[in-house]
C-alpha cells in the first residue's frame, strides 16, 4: 500500500502517479489534496508520512511544486526517511543505500513521464542492507 499526498502544485502529477499505480495494480491511499485550490503542503505531507510511519502503508509518495517543502514536512514524522528525487538514479540509490520509505517529487521540476520512471524505480528497488544498514541505524538513532 502506497500513501500519496500533494498540495495544489503537485495535484496534477499526483493524479498521473495514481493512474500509473492503477495501471500497475499497486494499491494506494490518497491523503489529499483533492483539487488545485491553494492549500498547505505540510498537512498532506504529514498525513501520508504518518500512514507510512504507523505501518498502515508500506511506502509513500509526496508531491508539491518543488518537492522541497513537502519532503521537509514528511521528514518531521518519526520513522520517515523521505528523499527528494528528480531522476531515476537518485530514486534507485536512495532505496539501495538509504532505505528511504518515502519519495518526494517536484511537479515543477519533473515531467509526468520522468515521474513515472522515478516512481517505478523507487517502488522496485530493494535496500542493500550490509554497511548501509549500519548507517541507516545511525540516522534512526538520532530520533531517540
Amino acid at each position: 500500500m502506497i500513501a500519496l499526498g500533494s498540495d495544489h502544485g503537485g495535484f496534477d502529477l499526483k493524479e498521473r502517479v495514481k493512474a500509473y499505480l492503477d495501471k500497475e495494480k499497486i494499491a494506494y491511499q490518497d491523503f489529499g489534496c483533492d483539487s488545485k485550490e491553494s492549500c498547505d503542503y505540510p498537512v498532506f505531507g504529514r498525513a501520508a508520512a504518518e500512514a507510512v510511519a504507523s505501518g498502515a502503508c508500506d511506502r509513500g509518495i509526496v508531491i508539491c511544486t518543488t518537492g522541497i517543502g513537502i519532503s521537509i514536512a514528511a521528514n518531521k514524522v518519526k520513522g520517515i526517511r523521505c528523499a527528494l528525487c528528480s531522476d531515476p538514479l537518485s530514486a534507485e540509490m536512495t532505496r539501495r543505500h538509504n532505505d528511504a520509505n518515502m519519495l518526494a517529487m517536484g511537479a515543477g521540476m519533473v515531467g509526468p513521464n520522468l515521474a513515472e520512471r522515478i516512481v517505478e524505480v523507487f517502488l522496485t528497488t530493494e535496500f542493500e542492507g550490509g554497511r548501509h544498514a549500519r548507517r541507516v541505524n545511525l540516522i534512526t538513532d538520532m530520533e531517540k
